[in-house]
């Protein structure tokens, strides 16, 4: 797969901690959560868990995506930001870069409404199914145009959360994302080193104090 090459455990510093949750900025290429086999163990969670045993998932990231992801430290708080995710009530927003020219007026939001099931026959891949599929919405807006018009940057806003939700998505508008060695052809992959997708802000409040958490993390292509 076309991503970054990420150093066997690297440490990876917190970007915001306190006694209940944890905000990492996952780099492009690190698995979030151990997969199977002894070459898949290492991941953001097991190398957040050497220094905070207490670290428990709550969301994913996909490999290849970089960006925000919160940690809840202990069951309870995982519960309440479980529950947070599962009401819509955190909100996310990610920068990518699709292939071709997304036509859209501009600071104006799209939305993508397209059902979403695993492919059994390729796992782990999605197809767009409209009579099994669950219900999967993405917003999005264009942010600006490559000068040859051969790309396009913009930023989505999952408004549900299925896996490759937002690859597939831009995939079936005919604007895969740069890099994409899952959904996009041979000549897009190529034309970039990584997934050019990251999870730029992440929006919630705490669990504990209901205060209004805004994290945002700089994109780094």
């Amino acid at each position: 797969m076309l991503i970054s090459a990420i150093e066997p455990r690297q440490a990876i510093e917190p970007l915001y901690v306190d006694d209940t949750l944890l905000i990492f900025d996952k780099p492009g290429g690190l698995l979030a959560v151990p997969g199977r086999g002894a070459d898949k163990q290492d991941c953001l969670s097991a190398r957040v868990q050497v220094r905070y045993s207490d670290a428990l998932i709550v969301h994913r990231l996909d490999m290849a995506t970089s960006g925000l992801m919160v940690m809840a430290r202990g069951a309870a708080a995982q519960r309440a930001l479980s529950q947070a995710f599962a009401a819509r009530a955190v909100s996310k927003r990610y920068i990518a870069v699709a292939a071709g020219r997304l036509e859209a007026s501009p600071g104006e939001w799209g939305v993508i409404d397209l059902p979403i099931i695993v492919d059994w026959p390729n796992r782990p891949l999605r197809i767009v199914d409209h009579q099994h599929g669950k219900p999967s919405l993405t917003r999005w807006r264009v942010l600006g145009y490559e000068a040859d018009g051969s790309a396009t940057r913009v930023e989505l806003e999952p408004v549900t959360g299925r896996s490759h939700q937002l690859r597939l998505h831009l995939r079936a508008l005919g604007h895969p994302i740069l890099g994409d060695a899952l959904y996009a052809p041979p000549e897009v992959q190529a034309r970039a080193g990584r997934l050019l997708l990251h999870a730029a802000a992440l929006e919630f409040a705490h669990p504990l104090t209901g205060e209004a958490m805004r994290f945002t993390s700089a994109v780094p292509f």
